[in-house]
């Protein structure tokens, strides 16, 4: 185990560049924190390149990290590579996953939502519910961004979870036969209503425009969750979890 205790190591300024979408994209590789997602991350085998603990951090007499490089720094650079308020003070770096065709059967699709808690909730549901993977469209939130992966869990290590424009997904799994629903109320019906089967793509959109126009005119239904009480409209992450229980549970 090194120890590192100046905050201008170049490591220190490497990790601390992976809070940036930028960095990380340059870089190839994104920073995680805390226990739980660490530990989801060396499980999941995701790529862990190097793990860093905090010199005033207890560890787990069972946590095991297997061949990774692991680093004590000092509570300063601890906190300065903290996004959360009270840091549990263990952080890793994991490698970007490279871009493949997915495959499966049962597909989140996700247009342009720019709150990070929302869509890692949305990976968090998606994963839950049992779906194949989730395609992240043009004009969303970084799939790494530290509030997206702390949102989701640890879901972003146990199933796809990929950047794609969303035209040409849409385009390749009509291909595959895979009906793809739209979610809007313009020229849509209620989801309850619809006879659906066990295949299926599903597009939330944006939080305050909703899906694209133009992807919308590419499904093969659209579908909509009536609103009951007084509420305009629901929470995009919650129906999303509505919808993909409803379209992947026995009928």
């Amino acid at each position: 185990m090194k120890y590192i205790t100046s905050v201008k190591n170049p490591k220190v300024k490497q990790w601390k560049k992976l809070l940036s979408r930028k960095g990380r994209e340059t870089s190839g590789a994104f920073l995680i924190e805390g226990f739980h997602l660490v530990e989801e991350a060396v499980k999941g085998n995701a790529a862990v390149q190097e793990i860093m603990i905090s010199e005033t951090t207890e560890m787990p007499p069972n946590l095991d990290f297997g061949s990774v490089p692991v680093y004590t720094v000092t509570g300063e650079i601890a906190e300065m590579l903290a996004e959360t308020e009270t840091t549990q003070g263990i952080f890793a770096v994991c490698e970007i996953p490279k871009a493949s065709e997915v495959s499966g059967s049962t597909f989140l699709l996700v247009d342009a939502v720019q709150d990070p808690g929302n869509l890692g909730t949305m990976i968090r549901t998606a994963d839950a519910a049992g779906v194949d993977a989730v395609i992240v469209g043009t004009g969303s939130v970084d799939i790494y961004n530290p509030k997206v992966l702390r949102s989701a869990q640890g879901s972003t290590f146990h199933l796809p979870v990929i950047s794609e424009n969303l035209a040409q997904t849409i385009n390749r799994l009509s291909e595959w036969g895979i009906p793809v629903y739209g979610t809007a109320l313009e020229n849509g019906q209620p989801y309850n209503e619809v006879e659906l089967g066990k295949k299926f793509a599903l597009i939330v959109g944006n939080e305050g425009k909703g899906v694209d126009k133009e992807l919308l005119s590419k499904t093969d239904r659209n579908l909509y969750i009536p609103i009951l009480g007084s509420s305009e409209s629901l929470n995009v992450a919650v129906a999303a979890g509505i919808l993909l229980y409803y379209l992947k549970l026995p009928k």
